[in-house]
């Protein structure tokens, strides 16, 4: 099995947040690999890792990262690769990295989550997918409608809940 989702991280203490990802693309028979790579600290290694990541069989790349957040964009700058990017809370509650991961230049986009969405990554990563693999597509719309029924199943209960002024 070779994977088709890199989910990349700047640090392993980005991990619980990242770990909603993993689940996620698990639970969607999605292979998939993870590594720690840091803009800062191995840039040889992210411009590699980009470069390579195509090649290698990957369709999309998820990249977390907090602070100055600079491992989506520097990804994105060297593949052609769509990129998601995922704020780390942090500093500032995580709005410095989402600024980072947002403000890309005009010609490297980096698709972003909200700070710390790495489930949504993921799902935004199956719906790329999705787009070409039929049962891809169909697990999606399965989970899909399970968060439906999680929802008209919550508002059964509701209707039992009593209180003197409610009125449904």
């Amino acid at each position: 099995m070779e994977p088709i989702v890199s989910v990349i991280m700047g640090s392993t203490s980005d991990l619980p947040v990242m770990e909603k990802a993993c689940k996620l693309l698990d639970e969607m028979q999605v292979p998939f690999e993870v590594n720690a790579l840091s803009a800062h600290r191995t840039p040889e290694a992210v411009e590699a890792f980009a470069r390579h990541a195509k090649g290698r069989g990957i369709k999309v790349i998820i990249a977390a990262a907090g602070m100055a957040a600079a491992l989506p964009g520097v990804i994105a700058a060297s593949t052609t690769l769509p990129v998601i990017g995922v704020p780390i809370k942090g500093m500032l509650d995580g709005l410095d990295a989402m600024l980072s991961i947002i403000q890309m230049p005009p010609g490297i986009p980096v698709a972003t989550v909200g700070v710390n969405g790495a489930q949504n990554a993921a799902i935004l990563a199956v719906e790329m997918l999705a787009l070409s693999d039929e049962a891809v597509a169909q697990r999606l719309a399965d989970y899909k409608a399970g968060l439906k029924a999680k929802i008209e199943k919550a508002n059964k209960e509701l209707a039992d809940v009593k209180y003197s002024f409610k009125t449904n």
